[in-house]
């Protein structure tokens, strides 16, 4: 049933300031849940279920779906929707303030139609849980696909951000026609593999995100002036840009991943010494 009039038969409307747009092309769903590469073994997170319509595509596939909704006027909803399926574990509550590690202890994948305006804050909070995803397939706005997938010289935090952690690429688009009520830009599906990433086993992560940030805090300046915010002496910066083979006139959207984590190693070395 078109969400429209599910939402009529409840005397609902869709909330704008939690940018509620369901999508309910059959064609698309399905191209979203292939594109995670399920199986009847999967584990699934899904966030912002809304009325259901990609959570029964995956209850028909996953061994169990746990969906995460922060609006409690769809909880009822959702509840009659799919009282048929015993795989279906429903969660009132902001993902944002869950922790995966409560429902999963093995990797699970995520695979949702995310409101646009937390679509960073989702991905900031799930990459960096104790208990990580395989796979993240997430819809999106077009315009933040594009910004996760950029390469030098382009790069942004957020792109680093998410390349940190697994490799991401975009999969399929989707014109607005595809939601109700039609959003204002086109969307983009991206998939992030996250595998098991040994190669941050050794890093110092949290020192890696403090140097990331303070590169990018003024996007005009150069690399070294930016880098005198984490308080070491410019002799040690010098030579940890030395060392990581990398140029201080630079600026913070011109530096490869290893270049970052290069630079953040060199300067976890020099502060040791």
């Amino acid at each position: 049933m078109h969400p429209k009039k599910i939402l009529q038969r409840h005397g609902l409307e869709p909330k704008k300031s939690l940018g509620q747009n369901f999508l309910f092309d059959e064609n698309v769903l399905a191209r979203i849940v292939a594109a995670a590469d399920l199986t009847e073994q999967d584990a699934v997170l899904e966030i912002g279920p809304g009325l259901g319509a990609l959570t029964r595509v995956l209850l028909e596939t996953a061994v169990s779906v746990t969906a995460v909704e922060l609006d409690n006027r769809f909880i009822p909803i959702l509840l009659r929707q799919l009282q048929d399926y015993d795989n279906l574990n429903l969660v009132h509550g902001d993902i944002l303030q869950q922790n995966p590690a409560d429902w999963f202890d093995e990797p699970y994948k995520v695979v949702a139609n995310v409101p646009y305006y937390i679509t960073g804050a989702i991905l900031r909070h799930l990459l960096s849980a104790s208990v990580k995803p395989s796979i993240m397939v997430m819809t999106v706005q077009k315009e933040v696909a594009e910004r996760v997938t950029a390469v030098p010289p382009h790069m942004s935090l957020l792109a680093v951000s998410v390349q940190y952690y697994g490799q991401v690429q975009i999969v399929d688009s989707i014109k607005a026609g595809a939601f109700w009520p039609r959003p204002d830009v086109d969307s983009a599906v991206i998939r992030i593999d996250l595998g098991t990433r040994n190669q941050i086993n050794g890093d110092n992560t949290d020192l890696f995100f403090k140097v990331v940030r303070a590169g990018f805090s003024q996007k005009r300046k150069q690399l070294q002036k930016n880098l005198r915010q984490l308080g070491y002496s410019r002799e040690l910066m010098t030579e940890a840009l030395g060392r990581a083979e990398v140029n201080g006139r630079r600026r913070a959207e011109t530096l490869t991943i290893n270049e970052w984590r290069q630079l953040a190693q060199a300067i976890t070395s020099l502060a040791k010494t």
